[in-house]
């Protein structure tokens, strides 16, 4: 049984963002025993859960489904990572897309014969 100060140090997290994750339903508050809340090994497991999910760029709205899923449904959580992988995708397009524009805007102040910045004329039009 843990206090929520020392369930922080056993997770490398921080006291704020266990009480956020309590907040939000992705970690159970525990009924007060006396005038502490313990945690348990559960708890620890369920943060290591959701530290390993954030590191795999999982949204905490799609932790929180995985949390809710049981262990033997496969198709459900090929779906969420089906769906995230996608989310992903389209923003790398968008990322790509920005960095070609930049890329483009530099090149064009690096080779412009005009005293005026074209980044800037672009930008205006």
């Amino acid at each position: 049984m843990f206090t929520i100060g020392k369930l922080a140090k056993l997770t490398n997290s921080n006291v704020e963002t266990i009480r956020y994750y309590q907040r939000i339903g992705l970690i159970k508050i525990p009924q007060p025993t006396g005038s502490y809340r313990y945690y348990t090994q559960e708890d620890i497991e369920t943060i290591h859960f959701i530290q390993k999910a954030k590191d795999a760029g999982l949204q905490l709205s799609e932790i929180q489904e995985l949390l809710a899923l049981d262990i033997n449904d496969r198709e459900k959580v090929r779906q969420v990572i089906e769906h995230r992988l996608e989310q992903i995708n389209l923003r790398l397009k968008e990322l790509s897309s920005f960095k070609q524009q930049l890329t483009s805007w530099l090149d064009e102040c690096k080779t412009s014969p005009h005293s005026c910045c074209p980044i800037l004329e672009s930008l205006k039009k």
